[in-house]
């Protein structure tokens, strides 16, 4: 079943994320510190306040910024809420818990093929905790809590697709590349 979804408010000089002055360094590789504006946007709660909902059925996300160079999504996760193993295509990103608990786990590339294989072991992201990536970061993302959790997410360039993996015995194999527009 698609996410709901709806989009922010836009500012007065038509834009929706933080002015460019608000967003800190720049990092390599990319056209904006993704880290900074992760954390700036949290702190902007009267900009994401509104958005946070939650549906029973499926996890809930609203597009809080929309630039050029960079967009920014609130999600949120019921418990036994998450995602499928899935990358950002060339997008980096960076993550930060807004509220409750998230639980990652992460592939990396190996093994002749190049076939991403699971890490063991997953981290526990609690509020105020943070994760930045780069592009073809493959990961899992999931509220094993009891908790609602609220994150914010930020990639540059903005997502144009995203490939979704099955695991199989270990190893991450594609299953299908969603693009924007069409598939979310």
């Amino acid at each position: 079943m698609p996410l709901r979804t709806r989009t922010s408010p836009i500012r007065p000089d038509g834009l929706t994320g933080p002015p460019a002055h608000a967003q800190g360094p720049r990092q390599p590789g990319t056209a904006v510190d993704l880290a900074a504006t992760a954390r700036h946007l949290a702190g902007e709660r009267t900009l994401w306040a509104g958005l946070v909902d939650f549906d029973p059925i499926s996890r809930y996300y609203a597009r809080v910024a929309a630039e050029s160079d960079h967009e920014a999504w609130l999600l949120t996760w019921l418990p036994g809420q998450g995602t499928e193993w899935h990358d950002h295509g060339q997008s980096a990103g960076s993550f930060i818990v807004l509220h409750g608990q998230l639980t990652e786990r992460v592939a990396t590339p190996s093994g002749l093929d190049g076939a991403p294989q699971v890490e063991k072991g997953a981290r526990r992201l609690r509020t105020g905790q943070q994760r930045t990536f780069g592009p073809s970061y493959v990961h899992h993302v999931s509220n094993v809590g009891p908790d609602l959790a609220i994150s914010l997410h930020v990639y540059a360039p903005r997502l144009t697709v995203m490939t979704t993996y099955a695991v199989s015995s270990g190893n991450l194999h594609p299953v299908e590349v969603q693009q924007k527009g069409v598939d979310w």
